[in-house]
């Protein structure tokens, strides 16, 4: 009997630690807040057309290549929003489409912790014809692999941060951009918003990237359990 009681004490011991060990992990988690950042341009749309003549069925007669993408209310689409001051521990995980000859989304954003936790990308062939993946890049190697219509998925992996460019050499109107980032990140919607969640209390830094405005950085004090706003106007 003395036994048995013994084992029953020890496992609700262990239990009781195991419990307590958990603990700073999801305080840490759920203490953190959010960072809504709004971003505007009072400039116009930068839109391109082209010409397609080849693999029509799948691409359509015209590409569309939307360069700068404004809402109603001037907010800027595509946009990469980042808290740079924040460092992650493991990577994530983000998935490209290629669909009607076009990258889809256009702008992704996905984190890297480092070597052995690297950002993996899954590039997808939803067009059932050839893709040749060609990226553009000078802290990780260039990507340039052919994606037969018989190959939908492959799957790539970025250790370093940067800001990458997503080209086909199959089909020279297809541009994306995929943000690694080294903490944690969102691309604003057609409304120019993205949020962040999650985000240690105190003073971060905020940075917001877009492929052709550029660059922009903002302080901010982050209060758990809150949003705190933050607006930018991206200029020529």
């Amino acid at each position: 009997m003395r036994k048995v009681l013994g084992a029953v004490t020890a496992l609700v011991f262990a239990l009781g630690v195991a419990t307590f060990i958990g603990l700073p992990g999801a305080t840490a988690q759920g203490g953190g807040g959010t960072i809504e950042a709004d971003v505007k341009y009072n400039g116009a749309p930068q839109v391109e057309k082209l010409k397609v003549n080849k693999d029509t069925e799948k691409c359509g007669t015209e590409a569309v290549i939307e360069k700068v993408v404004v809402g109603g209310n001037k907010g800027l689409a595509n946009a990469v929003v980042s808290v740079p001051s924040v460092k992650a521990s493991k990577g994530s995980k983000v998935v490209v489409d290629q669909h009607g000859c076009k990258f889809v989304p256009h702008a992704v954003a996905v984190t890297t912790g480092g070597p052995q936790n690297e950002a993996v990308i899954e590039l997808k062939n939803s067009d059932d014809i050839l893709h040749n993946i060609h990226t553009y890049s000078t802290a990780n190697p260039s990507i340039n692999k052919a994606q037969p219509k018989f190959k939908k998925v492959m799957t790539e992996k970025l250790e370093k941060p940067e800001y990458v460019k997503l080209t086909c050499d199959v089909h020279s109107w297809m541009l994306g951009w995929v943000a690694v980032t080294p903490g944690p990140a969102a691309v604003t919607d057609a409304n120019g918003v993205a949020k962040i969640e999650n985000v240690p209390p105190g003073k971060q830094t905020v940075e917001v990237w877009h492929e052709t405005l550029g660059k922009q950085t903002k302080d901010v004090e982050v209060k758990a359990g809150q949003t705190t706003k933050v607006s930018f106007e991206m200029k020529k």
